[in-house]
Formats: structure tokens, sequence, C-alpha cells
């Protein structure tokens, strides 16, 4: 038990070096596509997001299901499904060296789903890798929250 909290702590810490090493320009290349793939979601936009998300994808719901790349993409391109527009706060952008990467952020997300509304609030995390010159969504993990109080 003390050698996995040992393990968590040492992890745990090296993850803010690990970012303060990153060099600039990895860090923001990682930012925009985190963004261009937030924004191809929201859009709704089929195929920019088949090239973005690896055909193994892992994806973890708030339910803690676990799916694939068909399954992620169908919940985001439904026909009678749209999304509002989100603001991410706590947003984590951190390099896991030079071909891996995450993005981490609490949102709502609202918007119409088969004519009613919806509004959820969570937290997601977004790992991707490099493919060639471009990254690729590899795992994402979605937890649920409580609704915040108005």
């Amino acid at each position: 038990m003390r050698g996995t909290i040992a393990v968590a702590l040492a992890f745990g810490m090296a993850t803010p070096a690990i970012a303060a090493e990153a060099p600039a320009d990895q860090v923001a290349g990682l930012r925009a596509f985190a963004d261009a793939f937030d924004a191809a979601q929201i859009a709704q936009d089929r195929a920019a997001l088949d090239r973005m998300v690896a055909d193994d994808l892992v994806f973890i719901d708030g339910s803690g299901k676990r799916y694939g790349k068909a399954f992620f993409i169908d919940g985001w391109t439904g026909p009678d499904d749209d999304y509002d527009p989100v603001t991410l706060r706590d947003r984590v952008i951190l390099p896991l060296g030079k071909g891996a990467g995450l993005a981490s952020a609490e949102t709502v997300l609202s918007g119409r789903s088969a004519g009613k509304p919806f509004r959820v609030r969570i937290r997601f995390t977004d790992i991707f890798r490099r493919h060639g010159d471009s990254w690729q969504a590899t795992y994402i993990h979605v937890t649920r929250m409580a609704a915040e109080s108005e």
C-alpha cells in the first residue's frame, strides 16, 4: 500500500515538471489540436472527427462503459442533436513527450437531443498520440459531475 502511495505521489509531482520542460511550440501545437478537436465535436463535423480519432480509440463514457471510435463519432453527429457553444474551465494541456499529450477540462454540455433540451456537467480527459505530422485522439474519459447550483 505504501509503495502504491509513493508511486502515485511521485507521478503527481513529476507531471508539472514534464509540462514545465515542454517547449512552447509543443504545448501550442497540442492546444491547437485540442481546440480543433473540441470544435469538430460541437460542430458535428463527422469527416474531421473521423480523421482526428484513432481507429483503436478507447472511449469511456460518463457511466463508465467502454466504447470505440464509431460509437464516439455517432454520439456527436446524431441527426436530431444540436449542441450549444461550450466554455472550458480548469483546462489542462499537458505534453507527455514528443508523441503524446493530454487535454482535460470541465464544461457544461447543453443543447437539444431528439428535440428535447439537455444539460450535463462533465470533466473530460482526452489523450492524443502523434501519427506522422498530425495528432489523433486515442483515449477519452468522461466523468459526469453534479449539476451546478444556479
